[in-house]
């Protein structure tokens, strides 16, 4: 058998195989809403989101005084970006983390107390 003929039974194939596993990968994604997360900002958010999440005083005043809504601090924890380099990553128990983003318009940061078993959000400034 020439070369060109089996590197086109060779490329046919894996041509195939990718369309499968592109097919494959999708659909269980969309089903179980797993989400692969290998990038640092994205692990530190999705185990937060993951833990029960708990107010500071500040926090639940401006809850109280509709100045905020938790679906901003979700959001936040959502699409925010974690700046490692103004955060306390060596602390134990909890390690603080200094979430930036946009909420209506301003630029906000969210400064999250992240434990083993909780996620303390601590304050909101614009």
């Amino acid at each position: 058998m020439a070369f060109v003929k089996r590197l086109g039974y060779f490329l046919f194939g894996l041509s195939i195989g990718i369309v499968f596993l592109t097919f494959f990968f999708k659909k269980k994604t969309a089903e179980t809403g797993v989400s692969f997360c290998y990038l640092p900002n994205c692990r530190v958010l999705k185990d937060i989101r993951s833990k029960q999440l708990h107010y500071s005083d500040d926090i639940n005043q401006m809850l109280l005084n509709k100045e905020l809504d938790t679906t901003d601090i979700i959001f936040l924890l959502k699409e925010g970006v974690v700046d490692f380099s103004k955060s306390d990553t060596k602390s134990n128990p909890c390690k603080t983390y200094l979430i930036e983003g946009e909420l209506h318009g301003k630029e906000a940061f969210l400064t999250v107390k992240n434990c083993n078993n909780k996620a303390q959000i601590s304050t909101l400034e614009y």
